[in-house]
């Protein structure tokens, strides 16, 4: 075998193999879908409110549903791509691509269509954060086989849905029953879910809170698309020592440069004590900043 080499299993092969099969989207139709996605979402806030009925709210969540398999089907040869860059470095190529699958999860699941941008550009910030994650913790490697990564997205969205609807956490038999699966298969997926914390994350609730409240907030456009571009990825860390302490610290939250997942701004102000929109206030402000100095 000569030297640059990416070892693949059997079963690794037959993964590749299929996942070539699935036809690439083209900008209009990653505009479709993800606006097709987000519809589920509003739904679902729109039945909380009462605007909608319950037939009009599954029907969208259904659409969703079968928009973000495809979303996360056409890209998964992207994490493929990435994944084999960060190759050799302690993780298999297998976990390097799994924990990959879950930054496209999150990314489907963040994209807002109105934004000028391809998806895959938006997508690869994702993936790279989530592959970089399993290296820093590479002394705790995440097995999560492909099949459970659509999984763990139905779980998350339906824990968020139910905690919009009731205002509180789902049991087990609720999300079996809204999931239409057996509770021994939600407990399986829950413990996927915790798996793929960040270890410096503060501990979840058995009902997996904070992994759902830790899904990208989808009413303000995600900074990375703004601001970071792999070839000026590490100028930009080093420019927050430029800035002041709580702007600083923001980004490093948001962006999750610190090692921890990439908070929301409702997370962040609760933990730095300020209101959600003070910190998009800041957030945009240092933003501002730092596209100056890579302008000069």
């Amino acid at each position: 075998m000569g030297d640059g080499t990416i070892a693949v299993d059997t079963g690794l092969q037959v993964y590749l193999k299929q996942i070539n099969e699935a036809p690439l989207l083209t900008a209009d139709e990653e505009k479709e879908l993800a606006s097709i996605v987000r519809r589920g979402k509003e739904m679902a806030e729109l039945f909380a409110k009462q605007t909608v009925t319950y037939q009009e709210r599954e029907a969208a969540e259904n659409e969703a549903a079968v928009a973000r398999e495809r979303m996360v089907k056409s890209n998964l040869r992207l994490v493929v791509n990435i994944a084999k860059k960060y190759a050799k470095r302690g993780v298999t190529l297998n976990d390097l691509i799994n924990e990959g699958n879950l930054g496209l999860i999150r990314a489907v699941e963040g994209f807002d269509p109105a934004q000028n941008t391809r998806f895959s550009t938006y997508a690869s910030w994702w993936i790279k954060q989530s592959i970089k994650r399993s290296l820093i913790n590479s002394d705790k490697p995440i097995h999560i086989p492909a099949y459970m990564v659509e999984m763990i997205s139905r779980f998350r969205e339906a824990h968020e849905q139910f905690m919009e609807t009731e205002g509180r956490a789902p049991t087990t038999a609720e999300l079996a029953e809204k999931m239409e699966m057996a509770e021994s298969k939600i407990d399986h997926i829950r413990n996927a879910v915790k798996a793929v914390s960040a270890p410096t994350q503060d501990s979840e609730s058995a009902d997996g809170t904070s992994m759902t409240e830790g899904l990208a907030d989808l009413r303000t456009p995600m900074p990375e698309t703004e601001l970071l571009d792999e070839s000026e990825t590490q100028r930009v860390v080093g420019m927050l020592n430029d800035l002041d302490e709580r702007e600083s610290t923001i980004l490093r939250l948001r962006f999750g440069l610190d090692g921890r997942d990439p908070m929301t701004l409702k997370q962040i102000g609760g933990e730095v004590k300020l209101t959600r929109e003070r910190v998009r206030q800041i957030e945009q402000e240092a933003i501002r900043k730092i596209q100056e100095c890579l302008a000069e």
